[in-house]
């Protein structure tokens, strides 16, 4: 698994995983993956284990947490990784344990 360390903030660092590493989890284990785009959006396809939560809803975090089980990491997916990163930080400053998905569905599109 690889990682890349994004500084957002001097205090904030976030964990990424690639598409391919993904896929590689999703066959090993259930994870919670949420998807953070818009209902437009998830109807051109999806990922069939993710939860949604449209990062641009108002109350994305509460509708988010409600979903989640804080003790397990969670992986962030959107179309091409930048909103993802940014709900992460969101669910990360609530004490999540949160992974990026770098590339977003775009690239999981192109791998599979």
């Amino acid at each position: 698994m690889s990682f890349f360390f994004i500084n957002c903030d001097k205090n904030q660092t976030l964990e990424t995983i690639t598409t391919a590493e993904l896929k590689t989890l999703l066959s090993k284990k259930k994870i919670q993956l949420i998807d953070v785009r818009t209902p437009q959006e998830i109807k051109e396809g999806f990922i069939a284990t993710a939860i949604f939560a449209n990062y641009f809803e108002d109350d994305f975090a509460e509708k988010a947490i409600r979903k989640l089980d804080k003790d397990k990491p969670v992986y962030l997916i959107c179309r091409s990784g930048n909103r993802s990163e940014k709900a992460a930080l969101i669910l990360k400053e609530k004490g999540y344990n949160v992974i990026n998905v770098s590339g977003g569905y775009n690239q999981w599109k192109k791998e599979n």
